[in-house]
């Protein structure tokens, strides 16, 4: 085996400055303390400029003129509300419209999440919320929109695993030959998730949220119950694949105390 593996040995937070590398964001926040600390750390984490606005209709005419890569509404905002304001973007046609919108509100309830889902958002985190947390859930959508302009049903190749969303198996292709990696669907769901985001963490929350679908609530020991399944999971993938060796064994390795990576493998030769 030889070539370098990335995505393990640096703070993996650190590499999500080339996915906001240029990118320009809406921050509808009327906290003043909240907004800028928001906006701080985005510029921190490599956004080129974060527009910060406190009313609902200020954001929206913002949003119609310009083009955002991300939006981050509150929904209690002074005259138009940060939900409202984003069903009016996106039933209209402006270079705005289909970005992607992180609702941060303190508005967590579960009904009110379905809200916010069903009006248009693509994902909802309830306050307080920590900065690692964001900061994950911001560069999941951007990777997510970017998956948006790939053909679809394309494949997502990580070193020797081929994983295909359509036939929804994982493959490990070496020296000319294929095989199935057998997993259950919610260890597919889970690998899916963690190998779309191509050696970048995904905190555990996200990862409840998209791969425990059946739950309507997070329960208070949900970090145990990943816990459990990553462990199984990575027992798997050393069983199925030993031909990585032990040095890249488990696959999925731990990035700070409440994320997890799927080693990025790109730069596998074998």
């Amino acid at each position: 085996m030889s070539g370098e593996v990335t995505g393990v040995g640096v703070d993996p937070f650190a590499q999500l400055r080339d996915v906001f590398a240029g990118r320009v964001a809406l921050l509808l926040e009327d906290d003043p303390a909240l907004s800028e600390h928001v906006s701080g750390r985005l510029l921190q984490a490599g956004f080129e400029r974060v527009d910060r606005f406190d009313a609902g209709e200020d954001a929206l005419r913002a949003a119609v003129a310009r083009s955002y890569d991300m939006l981050i509404l509150d929904r209690h905002t002074r005259g138009l509300d940060g939900l409202e304001m984003l069903k009016r973007l996106r039933a209209g046609a402006g270079p705005s419209s289909d970005a992607p919108a992180l609702m941060l509100t303190a508005l967590g309830a579960e009904r009110q999440k379905v809200e916010g889902l069903l009006g248009g958002a693509d994902d909802y985190l309830s306050k307080p919320v920590g900065d690692e947390e964001l900061l994950a859930r911001i560069a999941a959508q951007l990777r997510r929109a970017a998956r948006r302009a790939r053909p679809a049903g394309a494949d997502l190749v990580n070193g020797p695993f081929r994983l295909s969303f359509g036939a929804r198996t994982l493959r490990l292709e070496l020296e000319g030959q294929a095989r199935l990696i057998d997993l259950s669907p919610l260890e597919f769901a889970i690998v899916s998730e963690l190998m779309t985001a191509r050696g970048q963490p995904v905190t555990k929350t996200m990862l409840w949220d998209r791969c425990w679908v059946e739950w309507k609530f997070l329960p208070d020991n949900f970090v145990n119950i990943i816990d459990a399944r990553i462990s199984a999971l990575r027992r798997r993938l050393k069983e199925q694949a030993p031909e990585l060796g032990e040095g890249l064994h488990p696959l999925i390795v731990s990035a700070r105390s409440q994320s997890l990576i799927f080693r990025d493998l790109s730069a596998w030769t074998g």
